[in-house]
């Protein structure tokens, strides 16, 4: 596996949302976790739905971009329109790659331990 990239990607990643203030860009977020698209090429195929999952989420992210500067605000815009819990909406998207993003580090994580 290519520890050295996804640990490259995590320490984006971490520079990223650990910032003195809390408004972490959209784009640099979804930029910053497509970097681990590339885990998915190693655990193929027994990992494609969850590929397919956290990419397209993380693409959404993406879109999302140009008209919503930071996490904080996509979330409160979701919120005021009452479809935080709606399936397509930006917020639930980034619960799922919150949850993407989990499941790769503690594969990692056991990976490493078990070698």
């Amino acid at each position: 596996m290519k520890f050295k990239e996804i640990a490259d990607a995590f320490r984006e990643l971490a520079v990223i949302v650990n910032k003195p203030n809390s408004d972490v860009p959209v784009k640099l977020f979804s930029h910053a976790c497509s970097r681990f698209f590339l885990i998915f090429t190693v655990l193929k195929p027994a990992f494609k739905f969850a590929e397919n999952d956290y990419v397209s989420k993380v693409n959404d992210l993406a879109k999302a971009s140009p008209s919503t500067l930071t996490l904080e605000a996509m979330v409160d815009r979701d919120i005021e329109a009452k479809r935080v819990r709606k399936v397509g909406s930006h917020t639930r998207n980034l619960l799922r790659v919150k949850r993407g993003l989990e499941m790769i580090r503690v594969l990692c994580e056991e990976t490493l331990a078990t070698e």
